[in-house]
């Protein structure tokens, strides 16, 4: 174990739990825990907002899994993950002031709320919990594989010791803190993550003797390296084209960005979160998949992509400066995890359990439920993580695709649609979900294009088409709950 590097990430995870213990006080006051606990009492500035995003967003697929791919593809690979960039700005332009002051007024904890008293429809909400579930399952066995693999790397212990290790860490945390934690956290997390990003890009580029140098190396390798369609050919126009459906302005359909969209104080924070979220986005981005490639002329033979970002970084830079970089990842990895846990948590017990189980359960009964849900959830990951794949990027990008082709109809379009009803949104998320489960199967990347872009098309289709064919079905009781959203 190298003592210089695990001190300062020890250190690091010292400060974090500091700030949970911190914010455990809130969750413990008052009647409104689930308010507290899920959403942090919906009084985030603009810095913490866009932080959090940027933090939830920036998983172990961006600081480990892409980097991983970006090493074995070129350049290339630098130019698709940038589609990012877009992600915070669109996401609250689309929800926009809209989606928070509805959350507040129908008193929403979690997107299940907004779900059911829009489209007043336990189906539309016991749907999405499932595809929640499912979905954000193999993203939460992502992010603990780069949690594992990142221990593994400097702290020299095996895996599934190190993954145990990053488990309880996380597990106690969130179990501790809540939402509150979490969006704290992530402003330290989000500072780290940019931080280190510039540290390792610059120390990467001065081992490799200069940006010139490093090209010429590449080049030397595999001209293909440095062109736009990757070192195998694979990355199309239409193939990068698609991305920006997937990373890019999809994100809105996914539950744990879009659920930050109800958790700010007022229109100035939003404006501020839009404009941080996307500089810090896409510097992160840019830099962090910018070393993976630069790696490869610095570092090459390289066997396993998910490793690549931790050997890297412990070669160029002094040990004790790499443990402090070291925690970007670590950040990243924790912060997505964190969030990831609130909200299957909040699916399970808020959504499904509140709602059509116990409508009357004590708040000393929720608060129990909660606490534990997320604990057995977490260690439920822990042991479908014990046996990873080779790119952990690859199981993110599925958990992405999944949830937006479950959830970026209903929740557009049910925020701007009059016509829109539950048997639309039921339509489109059945026809998304299993469609993309279909193709992802049989045939993924139908068309040269990545394989969510078919089930987003279909289930648009069979959102507006279900709608329309049973608009005189809608109930009167949906026609009045739904009139509430329009006068916003």
């Amino acid at each position: 174990m190298n003592w210089e590097v695990v001190i300062p990430l020890l250190f690091f995870l010292a400060v974090i739990f500091l700030v949970g213990f911190y914010a455990s006080k809130y969750v413990k006051q008052g009647p409104e825990f689930l308010q507290e606990y899920f959403l942090g009492g919906r009084n985030l500035g603009g810095f913490v907002l866009a932080m959090t995003m940027v933090a939830t967003y920036g998983s172990a697929s961006s600081f480990i899994g892409g980097p991983g791919i970006a090493y074995n593809t070129g350049l290339a690979w630098v130019l698709l993950s940038m589609s990012q960039l877009v992600t915070g700005y669109f996401t609250l332009a689309v929800l926009g002031k809209k989606f928070a002051i509805i959350a507040r007024k129908i008193n929403a904890v979690t997107l299940n709320d907004f779900l059911k008293e829009r489209y007043s429809s336990k189906w539309v909400v016991i749907l999405s919990s499932i595809s929640i579930v499912i979905f954000l399952f193999s993203s939460m066995a992502a992010q603990w594989v780069g949690g594992g693999r990142l221990l593994e790397s400097f702290m020299g212990v095996s895996y599934p010791t190190a993954l145990f290790i990053f488990s309880v860490s996380v597990l106690v945390f969130v179990v501790i803190g809540g939402f509150r934690a979490v969006a704290l956290t992530d402003t330290i997390q989000g500072m780290v993550m940019f931080i280190g990003t510039l540290i390792i890009l610059v120390g990467t580029i001065i081992a490799g003797g200069g940006v010139s140098n490093i090209m010429k190396d590449l080049a030397a390798e595999n001209p293909d390296l440095i062109s736009p369609f990757g070192a195998d050919h694979s990355l199309t126009p239409l193939y990068i084209s698609s991305f920006w459906i997937l990373v890019g302005v999809g994100v809105v359909g996914l539950p744990q960005i879009s659920v930050r969209a109800m958790s700010y104080k007022n229109s100035k924070a939003m404006h501020m979160a839009m404009i941080i979220g996307t500089v810090v986005v896409g510097f992160i981005m840019l830099g962090m998949h910018l070393t993976g490639v630069f790696a490869r002329a610095v570092m090459p033979g390289i066997k396993v992509g998910d490793t690549v970002m931790p050997l890297i970084t412990m070669k160029v830079l002094p040990s004790w400066l790499a443990g402090i970089v070291l925690a970007a990842p670590i950040a990243a990895v924790m912060s997505t995890v964190n969030a990831l846990l609130l909200l299957v948590s909040s699916a399970l017990v808020k959504d499904v359990y509140i709602n059509y189980m116990d409508k009357h359960a004590s708040e000393a009964k929720v608060r129990n439920m909660s606490l534990g849900v997320t604990a057995v959830i977490g260690i439920l990951v822990f042991f479908a993580s014990i046996h990873p794949p080779d790119f952990l990027i690859w199981l993110n990008l599925f958990s992405f695709g999944g949830l937006e082709a479950a959830f970026i109809w209903p929740i557009v379009l049910g925020l701007y649609w009059k016509k829109g009803n539950a048997y639309g949104a039921v339509s489109s998320m059945v026809v998304g979900v299993i469609s993309y489960i279909c193709l992802d199967r049989f045939s993924p990347n139908l068309l040269g294009m990545h394989t969510v872009v078919v089930p987003i098309v279909l289930s648009f289709a069979a959102y507006i088409f279900a709608s329309l064919a049973t608009r005189s079905m809608t109930r009167e009781e949906e026609r009045l709950t739904a009139s509430k959203f329009w006068n916003v």
